[in-house]
């Protein structure tokens, strides 16, 4: 043969192989049709200019994969009611794209609108004033004052008062100064300023709240005044607190202005925060800096603010957060996340409380708090699990005036309820008889919007009233409400319409007497599958495991997931004991358990669908991550010949290394241990104590491990650090286990930039495929 006429040979990408490369491109291109699905994240509502209906104002977010970003999106809607109780939205032709804004915040009269731009850089932080036709006014606050704006959704705060001229917010307190060298040595008198002639020592190291917030500097306190644009730090809050979720609270004519916060102490040291409810917190009260009105508007003036105390409003309970004042001011709604703090366990049971609000102003560390809803330890079915509560919407009442609007986790599912806060009646509006998931989005009136979805119907947009306002029923109707475009393309839509999905009760099994009520009550799990009989008797099965472990699968729409149902695969969604939604005692079944009773409700649950013929035992995958790769790789090393493939994100395989490592190592003793461990904890741990933690982790298991493996790792994850996955990776390639990896480097713990996510399932369906084929 003559080689001259033969072509150069192709080389392939790292990773791919010639088998593989058409499943890479075929996958890649219907994963890239669910990833373009917008979602709807947040919505506010105005007063129509005609007074007929109102204007409606939805942001949408879109991952946007060349540029490896998220687009923002705002989209407006006329909303008119029809006399047969019909509702019409009137969409905007298009969508305007909201480039470079961190956060939008309208004033409560909704003639004006707050546009934060963060810098990127040591720019200055840039401020926007809007009015319905035109940006009024623009602001540019100095580094010298503050860096970015808390826009993270946990520290983020952001409050216009009552005449809408001050804004109170929270931001990155100033860089500190750094100690300043030159050719000669220290030069007394540091300064911000650069020079060429001399440069910057590191000072001293200050501590983070883990992961996400690497980088940030503490949360700190602003008012700006938007007549003047000048901007202020709120004296008297003491150093070590970093502050978030600030509130104007009721003027009194007469008096100073005051703002109520979320207030955490760092101790001795700050541990992580993200997804982590356990760290205690209080609300405090402080005076907000003073103005006075001059000809042009009231000027901020720094005095007397700094010999007021801060008053701690709720020091006889272990945490507090999320406060709303009613719309009459006299009663001051917060959520606790006691159970979590009390026990230990990162996230629990939450409960509401309540304080009246003095009238005349005067503030008491005293004052009494009200039970609104006490945590629930074990419900019967069918009734209220108990509060499982995310966030509240800014302005969560009805025209009553003392019943609210919430989103809450039921089960597998997340339901809309109404809380009456001085009875603590609480009933379930959404529709008791869907197995959809349903999150509030704002409030029209007396009317609700919000958003539906199930793990097989991309979200829908639905608009709720109440039947009959003058008798005391209190049944809720949902108007299905028209989408401005296709919510996904038509294969998309196809695909989705030939699944079905449905909530199994799964039973425990080997009940023991020491167990509480709640904790023998059946578990449940999501199981999706294809309408239509293939010629096999049962499609491939993945098992899908969440993390935490103290979070929850919901029945609620994931671009990922579908795209895994859509290409052959069946999903079992398990929410194991110790899962959210299902009552406290069930949930504190689990510390100290971890790495078994987790293990078994997996087990039993994948038995419970073979035994029913809905899955196959020789075509079964795992995965999970966070605490779910903790279970995947336990399960894999536990019952080594019961899984074709596994692939895990981040996973928790050793934690005996981790508790060095990580930003939460309380949570290693906490769940090595139990409740416990919270007063075991230390940051020396003994050799007793690492040896607990290496018999309750994945890797004392790893030597009996059979299953191709996929790693999906974030490099700069504080929570798991990269060289745990890495870890337990090279000792499966030691046993001759065909294994895979795959770092991110730029990724956190939850590996969501757009590229790295699509990349991740990308390659957990071609991996799925190859070994369940």
């Amino acid at each position: 043969m003559d080689g001259s006429k033969a072509g150069p040979l192709k080389e392939l990408p790292l990773g791919i192989d010639a088998t593989t490369e058409e499943e890479y491109a075929s996958q890649s291109r219907l994963l890239q049709e669910f990833t373009s699905i917008s979602s709807i994240d947040k919505a506010w509502i105005f007063k129509s200019d005609s007074g007929i209906g109102s204007q409606a104002m939805f942001s949408i977010s879109q991952p946007n994969l060349l540029a490896n970003k998220m687009k923002k999106f705002i989209l407006s809607s006329h909303i008119s009611r029809g006399s047969n109780n019909s509702v019409n939205f009137q969409w905007a032709p298009f969508p305007v794209e909201m480039t470079g804004v961190s956060v939008i915040v309208p004033s409560p009269s909704g003639a004006k609108l707050l546009v934060v731009r963060n810098p990127e850089n040591e720019s200055p932080c840039q401020f926007e004033i809007w009015g319905r036709a035109q940006v009024e006014k623009e602001f540019h606050i100095p580094q010298s004052v503050h860096g970015s704006v808390y826009a993270d959704g946990w520290f983020q705060g952001i409050s216009w008062n009552s005449d809408e001229t001050l804004i109170a917010y929270v931001a990155e307190e100033p860089s500190p100064s750094k100690p300043t060298f030159t050719g000669q040595g220290y030069k007394k008198g540091s300064s911000t300023e650069k020079d060429f002639s001399n440069w910057k020592g590191q000072g001293d190291w200050k501590e983070e709240w883990g992961e996400t917030y690497a980088g940030k500097r503490q949360p700190a306190l602003f008012v700006i005044n938007i007549n003047s644009g000048e901007a202020q730090a709120v004296k008297g809050i003491e150093k070590s607190l970093s502050v978030g979720q600030v509130v104007w609270a009721p003027p009194v004519r007469g008096s100073h202005q005051n703002l109520v916060f979320v207030g955490w102490s760092e101790g001795t040291r700050k541990l992580g925060i993200k997804y982590c409810f356990n760290r205690p917190c209080a609300l405090y009260a402080v005076r907000a800096p003073n103005f006075e009105s001059e000809a042009d508007g009231p000027e901020l003036k720094d005095n007397s603010t700094e010999d007021v105390p801060v008053i701690n409003l709720t020091q006889s309970i272990s945490s507090a957060f999320y406060p709303r004042f009613s719309p009459d001011g006299k009663i001051l709604l917060f959520l606790s996340a006691r159970s979590s703090v009390n026990s230990g366990a990162h996230s629990a049971t939450d409960s509401l409380h309540r304080i009246d609000w003095p009238i005349d102003g005067l503030l008491s560390s005293s004052a009494k708090i009200v039970d609104v809803i006490p945590v629930v330890m074990c419900a019967e079915d069918g009734y209220f699990p108990g509060l499982y509560c995310s966030s509240f919407l800014s302005n969560p009442w009805l025209s009553d005036g003392c019943t609210m609007i919430l989103s809450s986790i039921w089960g597998s599912c997340q339901v809309i309820l109404s809380v009456n806060v001085l009875s603590g009646e609480v009933l379930r509006i959404s529709p008791t008889d869907s197995n959809f998931s349903w999150h509030v989005l704002t409030l029209d009136g007396d009317n609700i919007i919000a958003v539906s979805s199930s793990p097989v119907d991309v979200p829908h947009i639905k608009y709720g009233y109440l039947v009959d306002k003058e008798s005391k029923d209190t049944a809720w109707s949902w108007l299905n409400v028209s989408r401005p475009t296709n919510a996904c393309s038509e294969k998309v839509e196809s695909l989705l319409s030939s699944l079905q999905f449905s909530i199994l009760k799964i039973p425990i099994r080997d009940v023991s007497y020491s167990l509480t009520k709640g904790a023998t009550k059946p578990f449940e799990a999501i199981f999706v599958s294809s309408k239509t009989k293939r010629s096999d008797p049962c499609d491939p099965l993945i098992v899908f495991l969440h993390g935490g472990p103290h979070i929850v699968s919901l029945s609620s729409f994931s671009k990922s997931l579908a795209f895994l149902s859509s290409i052959g695969f069946n999903l079992l969604i398990v929410n194991y004991r110790g899962s959210l939604g299902f009552g406290e005692e069930a949930l504190q079944s689990l510390p100290g358990n971890i790495g078994s009773q987790d293990v078994n409700d997996v087990l039993v649950a994948i038995d419970h669908v073979i035994d029913m013929g809905l899955a196959s035992p020789s075509k079964i995958a795992v995965l999970g991550g966070s605490h779910g790769g903790f279970l995947t790789t336990h399960l894999i090393g536990q019952a080594p010949d019961k899984f074709a493939a596994a692939a895990t994100r981040n996973p928790a395989c050793n934690l005996a290394l981790m508790m060095g490592t990580t930003d939460i190592p309380d949570w290693c003793y906490v769940e090595a241990y139990g409740s416990e461990g919270k007063n075991t904890f230390t940051e020396a741990p003994s050799a007793e104590h690492l040896t607990v933690f290496h018999r309750k982790s994945p890797i004392s298991h790893s030597s009996k491990v059979k299953t191709p493996t996929l790693f999906l790792l974030g490099a700069q994850d504080v929570r798991l650090p990269v060289f745990t996955g890495l870890q337990y990776a090279r000792a499966l390639k030691e046993k001759g286990v065909p294994v895979k990896v795959i770092v991110f480097p730029n990724d956190t713990h939850a590996i969501e930039r757009p590229q790295s996510d699509f990349e991740s399932f990308l390659n957990i369906g071609v991996w799925f495929k190859k070994y369940l084929s």
